[in-house]
């Protein structure tokens, strides 16, 4: 980045958004699991260890008794020709076999599962640990990563324990084959049977696996490949109920195709009993029309700004055009890109006030909404996947001071702006590409403060892999980098929308990513941004 001239002093100081499971989309929540987990383990230990010293109480007593009854069986009339071993016996039965009873009825289990139901409240369900699966697979289709890379736990830039046994590559692809996604069932299944094969174990049955995975590839359109799947399921489970019938079904299929010599030699060459490896089958396409770019920026790839233009961008000090909370400690500003005008700000947010702002959002947070274009109503989305929480100056000084900064940094008024939205992604979260503004004709709740006129957004955490903001019409990539804060304009002067500034939250890979954002609409800046005469300016 070149430095801009002015002031010179800069020359020694120039530093040269969302998230599949419907409930826990949130990293800064999901930590409290763990906690929860790590008291139900103590819990656990308790229990184990009442158990245990019931059993020792209760094998005492088989040894005492054994060791009575082999004596007392030997001589039976002899034993209880003496009378106090006669009343010994009538005392056992009566008074000592109850008291036995009552130890092996004793459940020391209520204290744990009582435990375990007060928290199960808090727990995931089923849609929640689907959620969790789709954001894997919403990983691994951004990053290009690797159905073994994944299960042996090798991310980008890191390498760790947390693994993926044959049962959890199953559960993968057997929620992807119950969405019909077998595309992604397909992966995920024959990793499974790629590391049942090299005798991993495993609950799950060799032929369940390939039950699953010879119908998934079927549906892929992969009938020589179905076959042999399908023969080595028979081969290992002679009676197994539908493979019998499947396999019939798909030579049948098979036999009608190959009356065509061209697609006879395409699947002779396709029926392989090799792994089946990630690229041998097209993904299917869905509903965003820029989703190759998207998500190669997300990778970092495909970027946009040449040298020429990069020399054209700048850093500077930034006093707000001479604002007094601004001259004594201008903000330092970098310039991001140059047409549209994005620039990031830095030092925007100390560390205690990102503290605070956590602090006060995390009890809030809850599942990020957008709205519905057709019927205007707040409503959750797929491919908006993340928490978030709205904080007004009511709830403390620090939102107050943030709103502030932001007025004098931009020379726009707040007064019209909606409140600070504080955002938190967990597993893949992530925000597709979308407009801050909206488009005509307007939603009945832009009509008194108008349209969405820019954006101002803070990241309060850096990430550590993933997570990046990205523009596919521009090639833009900006990176999350904590403290900072990068702003633009959604619309022209003239009020018009300007649609280069789609944009979209990455989904995050590695770690934990905060943010927060004021969305600053028209009204009130009438004298502050002037309106232009052109439909572009």
């Amino acid at each position: 980045m070149r430095l801009f001239l002015f002031p010179v002093s800069w020359l020694l100081l120039c530093c040269c958004w969302m998230a599949q499971a419907e409930i826990f989309t949130s990293i800064g929540q999901m930590t409290d699991l763990l906690y929860t987990e790590k008291e139900l383990v103590h819990s656990l230990r308790e229990y184990i260890k009442a158990e245990e010293s019931k059993l020792a109480e209760i094998k005492s007593w088989a040894r005492k008794l054994d060791d009575l009854t082999r004596v007392s069986t030997a001589d039976p009339e002899g034993y209880l020709a003496h009378p106090v071993n006669a009343y010994k016996l009538m005392k056992r039965l009566h008074s000592e076999w109850s008291q036995l009873e009552s130890l092996v009825l004793q459940n020391p289990s209520d204290g744990f599962i009582s435990n375990v139901t007060m928290h199960r409240q808090y727990f995931p369900d089923a849609e929640d640990e689907k959620g969790a699966a789709k954001a894997l697979m919403r990983l691994q289709d951004t990053y290009r990563l690797d159905s073994e890379d994944f299960s042996k736990g090798r991310l980008p830039g890191m390498h760790s324990k947390a693994v993926l046994t044959v049962d959890d590559c199953f559960d993968m692809g057997k929620t992807a084959y119950n969405e019909g996604d077998y595309y992604h069932a397909v992966l995920w299944v024959q990793q499974a049977l790629k590391q049942f094969d090299a005798g991993e174990e495993a609950v799950v049955s060799k032929a369940s696996i390939l039950d699953y995975l010879s119908y998934s590839v079927y549906q892929m359109g992969d009938l020589p490949r179905a076959i042999e799947l399908t023969r080595r399921l028979v081969a290992i489970d002679s009676s197994h109920q539908r493979a019998g019938g499947n396999l019939r079904y798909y030579e049948k299929l098979l036999l009608k195709k190959q009356n065509d010599e061209q697609e006879e030699e395409q699947a002779d060459q396709s029926s392989s009993e090799e792994p089946i490896q990630l690229g041998t089958y097209v993904r299917p396409k869905d509903h965003l029309p820029e989703r190759e770019i998207y998500e190669a920026l997300c990778r970092g790839e495909g970027a946009k700004l040449t040298e020429g233009r990069r020399s054209r961008l700048f850093c500077r000090y930034h006093d707000g055009s001479r604002n007094p909370r601004l001259l004594l400690k201008p903000i330092k500003e970098e310039d991001e890109w140059d047409s549209p005008h994005i620039v990031r700000y830095l030092e925007a947010l100390s560390d205690y006030e990102i503290e605070k702002i956590k602090e006060m959002a995390k009890p809030r947070l809850a599942r990020a909404t957008v709205r519905d274009p057709k019927t205007g109503v707040l409503t959750t989305a797929n491919y908006r996947v993340s928490k978030s929480a709205w904080l007004e100056e009511e709830d403390g000084p620090v939102i107050s001071r943030v709103n502030q900064r932001i007025q004098d940094i931009t020379g726009l008024t707040v007064d019209t702006a909606e409140l600070l939205q504080v955002a938190n992604y967990g597993v893949g979260g992530q925000y597709e590409p979308h407009f801050d503004f909206s488009r005509r004709p307007f939603d009945s709740n832009l009509k008194v403060d108008g349209n969405r006129l820019a954006t101002f957004l803070n990241y309060m955490s850096d990430v550590e892999a993933g997570g990046s903001t990205v523009f596919p019409d521009l090639g833009a990539i900006i990176q999350p980098r904590k403290g900072t804060a990068v702003f633009w304009y959604n619309l022209f002067e003239s009020g018009e929308g300007d649609y280069r500034t789609r944009h979209a939250a990455c989904p995050v890979l590695v770690g934990s990513k905060w943010v927060s954002n004021k969305w600053i609409h028209e009204r009130g800046q009438e004298f502050l941004r002037p309106c232009g005469l052109t439909k572009v300016d």
